[in-house]
């Protein structure tokens, strides 16, 4: 009993530690993210994309790295430019570029991860929207495509696009008051996963022992960083399945993400971890209300064979490069979360900025109001991740008070 009650809170101190490390990143993530979902609209982003299949890839890729990297405001921003006109690849690449080479997600690789996984999160995004669109390009499903795209024909969906520029936008108390309100609106869309995520992974710090993810990923652990190509490509499976398991987005993942590595999962299994946030069923199951299930099971063959070819070629590249990460160097069990340092500072400032923000956008201009479309969620789902997050709560709180007054 005295070990579980240490373990527990020890478990609720990490997870506190996790996101304290976390929070100035999130901010300033969303901060950015909100201010650009304002001021650039999908209609400007369709209407520059154009019928070029190569100059929509490209745009595709730049518009989505501006975007939210929430999965279902992506889903929905991908859905409404493939109706509106844009071709499929561009769509792809829209979608897999507003969940993998955002701002805000690179910000918290580089607290938990450091620069190798960085620079994987970035080219690795890119290798993604390279393979998908070779594979759109060998395969050629024109028919699914046809189908998918009459499949939206008679759904209706609200455009709240403005005609006012970004620069008449950018001086306006309004517009600033519409940045502080899609703020306010991107931390209630993650705030679930976040602490259920950043939950798992203190308690899997705490709980859970090194022989299981040895059992897990085969050849983990021990140091190990020598892996044969089968080993690697297990990793690169089971990385999604356990992604899958979890159920949560790519930002509330990153601190597990960080403890597979440390546990001695490999480079590629772990950029395959982080990548899977498409692949998982409440995506399947969107994308077939969107597009009908025969082009949502393409897009998911489409994304894990891509998700398996840009994790290998990750992998190989880094090697080559003799630049693979020690998982040594991530020893965030270990970390003193809450000294006096540019974290701290960096929390204080950002908090300070987030209730200026969350007072213009919802106490001093309740007039306006904003948010961008997103996919419909399940309410099974979201209520399963309400209950679960209260759960985490209680479940801080109490390792918290065991921790600190009761050891």
């Amino acid at each position: 009993m005295d070990n579980f009650l240490k373990q527990w809170g020890e478990a609720a101190y990490t997870t506190t530690g996790f996101f304290w490390m976390a929070l100035w990143a999130f901010a300033l993530g969303y901060i950015i993210s909100s201010m650009i979902q304002v001021f650039v609209t999908e209609k400007k982003m369709q209407e520059t994309m154009g019928e070029n299949e190569g100059k929509g890839v490209l745009l595709g890729t730049f518009f989505g790295f501006i975007s939210s990297s929430c999965s279902f405001s992506a889903l929905a921003s991908t859905k409404s430019l493939f109706k509106k006109g844009a071709s499929f690849v561009s769509s792809i690449a829209f979608l897999l570029a507003s969940t993998n080479l955002v701002i805000e997600l690179g910000i918290i690789i580089s607290i938990f991860l450091g620069w190798q996984f960085i620079v994987g999160e970035y080219v690795g995004g890119i290798l993604l929207i390279l393979i998908s669109w070779l594979l759109i390009r060998l395969i050629n499903p024109n028919k699914l495509i046809e189908n998918a795209r009459k499949n939206l024909k008679d759904k209706n969906d609200d455009d709240n696009d403005e005609s006012k520029s970004w620069q008449k936008k950018i001086q306006s108390e309004k517009g600033w008051a519409k940045v502080s309100r899609q703020y306010g609106m991107e931390w209630k869309m993650v705030w679930k996963d976040v602490i259920v995520g950043f939950t798992i992974a203190g308690i899997v710090a705490a709980f859970v022992p090194d022989s299981f993810f040895q059992t897990l990923f085969i050849n983990s652990g021990n140091g190990n960083t020598d892996f044969s190509f089968f080993e690697i490509l297990e990793h690169i499976i089971v990385g999604p399945i356990a992604a899958f398991l979890t159920f949560i987005g790519s930002m509330g993942n990153i601190p597990l993400a960080a403890l597979l590595f440390g546990k001695g999962v490999s480079f590629a299994g772990v950029m395959a971890f982080i990548f899977s946030d498409l692949v998982v069923f409440p995506i399947l199951r969107i994308n077939a209300k969107y597009y009908g299930w025969k082009m949502s099971l393409f897009i998911l063959f489409l994304l894990f064979t891509s998700l398996i070819g840009a994790s290998l070629l990750l992998h190989y590249s880094f090697d080559l490069l003799n630049i693979l990460p020690d998982p040594s160097q991530v020893k965030i069990q270990d970390s003193e979360y809450f000294k006096i340092d540019y974290t701290f500072f960096l929390n204080l400032a950002f908090l300070a900025i987030s209730g200026f923000m969350l007072y213009l956008g919802f106490f001093k201009r309740k007039d306006v109001k904003h948010m961008k479309q997103m996919a419909p969620k399940s309410q099974l789902l979201e209520n399963i991740l309400k209950y679960a997050a209260l759960v985490c709560y209680v479940w801080i709180a109490g390792g918290l008070v065991v921790k600190f007054f009761m050891n």
